[in-house]
C-alpha cells in the first residue's frame, strides 16, 4: 500500500490539482478492476449456493465498480483549468461525483433489501459451498485493503469523494461478513437466514450511502470553515503587531485546493496607512502559500483613546454576559452635546438561544445603564465561522 501511495503523491503537494488528478486516476483504476473481479466471484458463489444474499452483494460489488468509473471520470473533470465559464476552476465537479455515487450506493440500497424480503418469505434452501466461502473471504480481505488504501489516499489529499469510497468499501465487509456467516449457517436451520442476511447488507449499504450523500452536499450546499484552519488563520494574521483583530471572516469553497475568503483586518487608525497596505498585501500573500487560499482583506481603523477603550471593553463584557459566543467589532463613538452614539457590530452564531432582536434589546437595555445618554447603534451579523469552536 505504501508503494501505491507514494506512486499516487509522487513527493508533490498532495493539495495540487496535477496530483489530485494522479492520485484519483489510480484510485478510479483499481477500484473498477477489483470490484469488477469481487462482482464475478460473488456472483458464481451466489449461483451455485442459490444464496439470494450472496449475489445481491455481487450486485453491490457491481455498481462499486460503476462509481469507480464515476469518481474517475470527475478527478478527470475537475482537474481542468478555470476557463472564461469557470474562473474558479472545476473543482466542485469532484463533489459532484461523489454524490452520484452515494445516490447509486443508496438505490442499491433499496435494491437489496427488495430482493431480500422476497427471499426472506419464499426464498429456497441455501446450499453451502467450499467455493463460496473461500470466495467470500477473499473478498473480505480485498475490501478491508481497499479501505485502508482509500482512507490513506483520501485523507491525505482531502477528497471527500475517496474516502466515501473507503466508507463504502468498510460497509462492504461487515455486509459480506454477514453474508460468510449465513452461507455457513444457512444450511443446518430451518430458517430463511438467507434473506434476513440480505436485509442487513441492504441496511449497511443504505447507511454508507446516506453518510457519503450528507458528507459530499455539505461542501456543495456551503459548510463552514474548519475551525482549526480558522484557529491558524487566526494565529498567523495577529502574529503581526499592526493587527488588532480581524472579523467578519467569510471562506469560500470551489473543490479541493480551490478556495477564496475575505475578512476585515483592524489597524490603528493614527498609523501610516501606506505601511499598513504593503502588511494587508504581506498578509495575503502569506496565507496564499501557506494554505493555498486566495485572499481579499479589508481595513478598519480602530480609534484608541481612552475613552473608546473603556466603552468598548465595557460593551464587550456586557455582550459576553448576555452569551458568551456573543462578540463585538467595528465599535467607535460619536460624541454629541445631548448623547453619545455607540456604534458596533454584534455577532450572533448560529444555533443562539437568543434571537436577534433579543440581543440587541438587552444591549442597548445594560448600555443605556451605564448612562441614560448613551444611545447605541447596533449592526447584527452571523458568523461564517463557528466561534464555539475556536
Amino acid at each position: 500500500m505504501r508503494y501505491l501511495i507514494g506512486l499516487c503523491l509522487r513527493g508533490q503537494d498532495p493539495h495540487s490539482p496535477q496530483t489530485r488528478l494522479r492520485c484519483g486516476t489510480i484510485a478510479g483504476g483499481l477500484g473498477i478492476l477489483l470490484n469488477l473481479l469481487l462482482s464475478c466471484g460473488k456472483l458464481l458463489a451466489g449461483f451455485l449456493t442459490g444464496s439470494v444474499a450472496m449475489m445481491a452483494d455481487g450486485v453491490n460489488n457491481l455498481s462499486d465498480a460503476a462509481s469507480s468509473v464515476v469518481t474517475l471520470v470527475g478527478f478527470r473533470l475537475a482537474g481542468q483549468e478555470a476557463d472564461a465559464e469557470h474562473p474558479f476552476g472545476h473543482g466542485r465537479i469532484e463533489y459532484v461525483s461523489g454524490l452520484i455515487v452515494s445516490l447509486a450506493i443508496l438505490l442499491m440500497g433499496i435494491e437489496v433489501a427488495r430482493s431480500s424480503l422476497d427471499s426472506l418469505f419464499h426464498g429456497a434452501q441455501v446450499q453451502s459451498s467450499p467455493l463460496a466461502v473461500a470466495i467470500l473471504c477473499a473478498a473480505i480481505l480485498v475490501k478491508l485493503w481497499m479501505f485502508w488504501f482509500n482512507r490513506t489516499l483520501g485523507r491525505t489529499i482531502g477528497s471527500a469523494a475517496i474516502e466515501a469510497t473507503a466508507a463504502d468499501s468498510l460497509s462492504d465487509t461487515a455486509s459480506t461478513a454477514v453474508v460468510l456467516l449465513s452461507t455457513l449457517v444457512s444450511p443446518y436451520l430451518n430458517f430463511p437466514l438467507d434473506g434476513l442476511a440480505g436485509l442487513l447488507v441492504a441496511a449497511f449499504i443504505l447507511k454508507t450511502g446516506w453518510d457519503a450523500a450528507r458528507d459530499t452536499l455539505d461542501p456543495l450546499l456551503g459548510r463552514p470553515m474548519d475551525p482549526e484552519l480558522a484557529a491558524d488563520i487566526d494565529r498567523i494574521v495577529l502574529s503581526h503587531d499592526k493587527i488588532l483583530g480581524i472579523h467578519d471572516l467569510v471562506y469560500h469553497d470551489y473543490g479541493p485546493g480551490r478556495a477564496m475568503m475575505s475578512f476585515h483586518a483592524e489597524v490603528p487608525a493614527d498609523g501610516d496607512f501606506l505601511e499598513y497596505h504593503d502588511l494587508i498585501d504581506h498578509i495575503e500573500r502569506e496565507l496564499k502559500e501557506t494554505h493555498h487560499i486566495d485572499t481579499v482583506i479589508h481595513m478598519d481603523p480602530i480609534v484608541s483613546d481612552e475613552r473608546t477603550n473603556t466603552l468598548r471593553r465595557q460593551v464587550a463584557d456586557i455582550a459576553s454576559s448576555i452569551d458568551p459566543a456573543l462578540t463585538i467589532h467595528d465599535f467607535r463613538i460619536t460624541p454629541g452635546p445631548c448623547h453619545t452614539n455607540l456604534i458596533f457590530d454584534v455577532v450572533i452564531p448560529y444555533g443562539s438561544s437568543l434571537t436577534d432582536k433579543q440581543v440587541c434589546a438587552q444591549l442597548e437595555q445594560q448600555i443605556k445603564a451605564l448612562s441614560p445618554n448613551y444611545y447605541p447603534v447596533i449592526q447584527v451579523d452571523h458568523s461564517y465561522v463557528d466561534l464555539r469552536q475556536r
